[in-house]
């Protein structure tokens, strides 16, 4: 899956270039007329996953974030979003999305709905997404910007004081845009036999993203690389 990068999704440090374990070659500039289509050339470098790249093409990130930024909106980094949280780099969307192995009937779980970007993207590759968001203003900024796309297959909930959804359960595949101490058992339960789940696990300071494959009572853990994003705060993860 090309070269790993770290892919920093903290606030505090989102719209700062940079800390790639090697650089990426990049296509052409002269060659490319808008930031959309260098952004996604380059990923296509990357990824071996068009279903995933043309999900996000047919996205339109610069809804996703505030008006004062939407010229960066192309950029491949984690843009701030508000409420502490970011929108993450597009480089880790199709990392995370491309992990999840969808093939479209799947029911998709979402934990950390953020402006909806991710969910939207998920919308375009699974039959249907549940997105929770523990931070209501962003809820409703997500479910407004979806609904003003016509997406009908992502509902998004306030999350309360259990992690995931667990009354939708089972879902085939969960994604985490936030990051916890160790893979939550509650999300696990939440997980159909042979479903995926993608993470950031790790230390406040730094996480490894990791998929985690259901198989009976185990996990078949894949390792894809360092990373660093928001805490994810709630039972079986981290205090405020």
């Amino acid at each position: 899956m090309g070269r790993w990068h770290f892919l920093y999704q903290n606030p505090e440090t989102a719209g700062f270039s940079g800390n790639g374990l090697t650089a990426k070659p990049l296509v052409r500039q002269d060659a490319l007329e808008t930031p959309a289509a260098r952004l996604f050339a380059n990923l296509r470098q990357d990824f071996n996953d068009d279903r995933v790249i043309q999900a996000m093409e047919r996205t339109p990130r610069e809804l996703f974030v505030p008006a004062r930024i939407r010229h960066r909106a192309y950029e491949d980094e984690a843009l701030p979003i508000g409420g502490e949280q970011t929108i993450s780099q597009p480089y880790i969307v199709a990392m995370m999305t491309s992990a999840l192995e969808l093939k479209g009937g799947e029911r998709v779980l979402e934990v950390g709905a953020g402006s909806g970007y991710q969910a939207a993207v998920l919308s375009c590759l699974a039959r249907e997404v549940v997105s929770v968001e523990r931070k209501p203003a962003l809820a409703a900024g997500a479910r407004r910007i979806l609904a003003s796309l016509g997406i009908t297959n992502v509902a998004v909930f306030e999350a309360d004081n259990v992690l995931g959804w667990p009354s939708g359960a089972p879902y085939d595949a969960i994604i985490v845009t936030a990051a916890a101490p160790r893979i939550p058992q509650a999300l696990v339960g939440q997980l159909r036999e042979g479903g995926r789940l993608v993470i950031p696990v790790g230390s406040r300071a730094e996480q490894h993203l990791v998929q985690a494959t259901k198989h009976g009572e185990q996990l078949a853990i894949k390792r894809m690389g360092g990373c660093r994003f928001v805490p994810l705060v709630g039972p079986d993860a981290w205090s405020e």
